[in-house]
């Protein structure tokens, strides 16, 4: 697969992402050809944008797979939240889990299957096999958790939707064609279910009150609708153990209402 031929840019996409005029975007897409890497894009008509040239090498990032991952990630969590404050970023510390090594060509790769809607073969390691294996996959969505990016994908070993860590793809085997399965046939992505949260009912009334307002609560509870096919990382995210209650509330905090649902679909 050649990587030039994996992302493109257009006037459109620069207005969308950062809010800016037309007459704007030109003008940094002529800037950035000008002053920073006169060789780094060429033109595609089709596209209606530009391209990585066969000679594009990296100016303003490093290029590793891990800036685009958390770039993703930053700008759905930050830009949404903090937008109309003046917030002096130097003044903030943000706690990351290790890096986990993601190869930028498999993400190139992967990243332009789901877009076009193509199957992939790709090899594999996983802990539960000895040696490396070819799979082929067709990916619909890249998913951030708190601890890793996986991939959500068909799996035509498995003949089932699965998540593949990015860190343990290992090659690209090539294209195999259309995807006949794709995230419209993906059932628990699709479909959403509500995680009801609710405080450690052994709490006082006071510290139930902090709670409540720690989780935004309405009447006690507070409800998220998340992927059925992730809820086991959103469980994993509210620091939840479903098999067991702390023996100290103030050690449980929180609570799921609904438990024996959210089970079905955490595991």
């Amino acid at each position: 697969m050649n990587p030039a031929s994996a992302f493109s840019v257009s006037l459109h996409h620069l207005c969308n992402s950062f809010g800016i005029a037309r007459q704007q975007a030109s003008k940094d897409i002529n800037g950035y050809l000008r002053d920073v890497a006169p060789d780094n894009l060429e033109y595609d008509g089709k596209l209606k944008g530009y391209k990585p040239s066969a000679t594009f090498t990296p100016k303003v990032t490093s290029g590793l797979a891990d800036e685009y991952l958390h770039a993703l990630a930053s700008i759905k969590d930050f830009a949404h939240t903090f937008s109309q404050l003046d917030l002096g970023f130097a003044h903030t510390e943000m706690l990351t889990p290790p890096l986990r090594q993601v190869n930028p060509d498999i993400l190139r790769a992967l990243v332009q299957a789901a877009r076009d809607g193509k199957k992939i073969d790709m090899g594999y390691v996983s802990l539960g096999s000895p040696n490396e294996e070819s799979r082929i996959i067709a990916p619909h969505t890249l998913v951030c958790t708190p601890l890793r990016w996986h991939v959500r994908a068909y799996c035509e070993k498995n003949r089932e939707y699965r998540d593949f860590v990015l860190s343990r793809f290992r090659g690209i085997n090539g294209l195999e064609g259309e995807a006949d399965m794709t995230k419209a046939q993906d059932e628990r992505w699709s479909n959403k279910i509500d995680i009801v949260l609710v405080h450690d009912s052994r709490l006082s009334d006071y510290q139930m009150a902090i709670i409540a307002e720690d989780y935004n609560m309405t009447d006690g509870k507070r409800v998220i609708s998340v992927r059925s096919a992730l809820v086991p990382y959103a469980v994993q995210a509210l620091n939840l153990d479903l098999a067991k209650i702390e023996a100290r509330p103030e050690a449980q905090q929180i609570m799921v209402a609904n438990l024996d649902e959210v089970k079905r679909h955490a595991f």
